[in-house]
């Protein structure tokens, strides 16, 4: 099992950046592929990218490609999310999640380890 905790969510303006960062807990970091979510108010949780266990793939919604870089340091158990050129409509909670699954996914419901999540509000 791995517990998860998400930080570095803020207030942005628009056009602007923030890195989001999740800590994972355990020796066994390295098997599970991550992945970041949002939900914004009034919405359904939705995927934003995914990375494998050793960060050689990366997969991405198209809302958010060529915008955000996801990442991870094994070696400080630590997943990354870059966010640049942010937009209003990426005002959302942001949370990180993890799963012993092969594939990387952006199933939801593939994902049993969620952290509590970080907001992360752009003003335009």
């Amino acid at each position: 099992q791995v517990q998860l905790v998400e930080s570095g969510g803020g207030l942005v303006q628009a056009g602007g950046s923030l890195r989001l960062s999740c800590a994972a807990s355990g020796r066994t970091f390295t098997t599970y592929i991550l992945g970041w979510f949002r939900q914004a108010p009034g919405k359904e949780r939705e995927f934003v990218a995914a990375i494998t266990r050793l960060g050689g793939y990366t997969l991405y919604s198209d809302s958010v490609k060529g915008r955000f870089t996801i990442s991870r340091d094994n070696a400080k158990n630590t997943l990354y999310l870059q966010m640049n050129s942010l937009k209003s409509e990426d005002t959302a909670v942001y949370y990180c999640a993890a799963t012993p699954g092969v594939v990387v996914t952006a199933r939801l419901n593939e994902y049993p380890y969620w952290g509590q999540g970080t907001q992360v509000t752009v003003s335009s």
